[in-house]
């Protein structure tokens, strides 16, 4: 294999999809420094304002061509923003996150099996 050939349009949804993860490992880092935060008792207010300023961009990021795992981002946004103990906020957070990621994985791989170009040889 010499190299991946996509066209325009896989092309297109394979930047966004890196961006997004990039994004998503942002995120991913300060989920937990904020469990460690709370696990060292520490103030995490910085960790979980970050968190709620980084959780849209993504899914606005998202948004265009993939609509199903943006409304997955809101929805974790929402479930970790309610009022609930800082370990079950926790919990779900890295819930939401690995399931995030897992979407990613798998919308990066159909964009590769839909939009790869095939030699004609």
């Amino acid at each position: 294999m010499a190299g991946l050939r996509l066209d325009g349009a896989g092309q297109a949804k394979l930047t966004t999809l890196d961006d997004a993860q990039v994004i998503h490992q942002r995120i991913h880092g300060l989920v937990e420094q904020y469990a460690l935060s709370v696990k060292q008792n520490k103030p995490g207010g910085a960790y979980m304002n970050n968190i709620k300023r980084q959780m849209p961009a993504l899914a606005g990021l998202l948004k265009g061509q993939f609509g199903m795992i943006a409304d997955l981002v809101t929805s974790t946004n929402m479930q970790m923003t309610r009022g609930s103990s800082e370990q079950i906020r926790v919990r779900t957070m890295r819930e939401g996150i690995a399931s995030i990621k897992a979407q990613l994985e798998i919308a990066l791989t159909q964009t590769i099996a839909k939009h790869e170009l095939k030699d004609k040889h």
